[in-house]
């Protein structure tokens, strides 16, 4: 699994971080997302998955 971000469409919702924050953070000044974690191990792809899925400006790409 590989994640990227575009930080360009990031609102600053903070969903991919309430449901992984091993693989995401979130910038204090402004909210846009902060890879943690561009390959994250199995135990986290379920939950980088479902970040992805939830963000409401799919600015998370997730390759399998």
């Amino acid at each position: 699994m590989h994640i990227t971000i575009d930080e360009g469409k990031c609102c600053g919702a903070g969903q991919c971080v309430l449901v992984a924050p091993d693989v995401f953070d979130q910038r204090d000044d402004d909210g846009v997302v902060i890879l943690l974690d561009a390959e994250p191990g199995e135990d986290q792809h379920a939950v980088a998955r479902e970040a992805a899925a939830v963000c409401p400006a799919a600015a998370i790409l997730v390759d399998e």
